[in-house]
């Protein structure tokens, strides 16, 4: 049974043609190129969250973050549901930095490395870069089988 739900952030920060993405060095998804975020603390808005992880794991800052997606990961075994918010950055301050958790590497658009990502991210991945808005549900068995999924484009988030 799930009984709770973790609220999670993550940012995509996009430019021209290729995506800035992190190697996850340790902890949940270690070994994964991922974008940046994690946990919203107590007292902190979800967009707080994300910019404070964004520097934190990347050395960046961002002006403007476009709520793009909203995810929600069931895992066979666990009882929390991870609620994820996905942004989207299309300009940003500093350059990006590794960090204890992360390394910072750009893609190209065409080059997006999805066979070392979360199985999830090539299905939302082309909405995302399109700046199409959407909502999906994804039933993991481990951290490499997705068993059943939903996603949809929305108008709203």
């Amino acid at each position: 049974m799930l009984s709770s739900s973790k609220l999670l952030t993550l940012v995509l920060v996009v430019q021209p043609g290729r995506v800035l993405l992190g190697m996850k060095k340790r902890g949940f998804g270690a070994g994964k190129w991922n974008g940046f975020g994690g946990k919203v603390q107590p007292g902190e808005t979800i967009e707080d969250g994300a910019r404070r992880e964004l520097l934190e794991e990347s050395g960046l800052t961002v002006d403007a973050l476009e709520k793009v997606g909203n995810i929600k990961f069931e895992f066979v075994g666990e009882t929390q549901l991870l609620d994820v918010h996905v942004f989207r950055a299309d300009a940003y301050n500093g350059e990006p930095t590794e960090s204890e958790e992360m390394r910072p590497q750009w893609f190209d658009c065409d080059q997006i490395p999805f066979s070392q990502m979360w199985a999830d991210d090539i299905l939302w991945f082309p909405l995302m870069l399109q700046k199409k808005k959407f909502v999906g549900y994804f039933k993991f068995q481990g951290h490499d089988v997705i068993l059943s999924h939903k996603l949809e484009e929305v108008e709203e988030l």
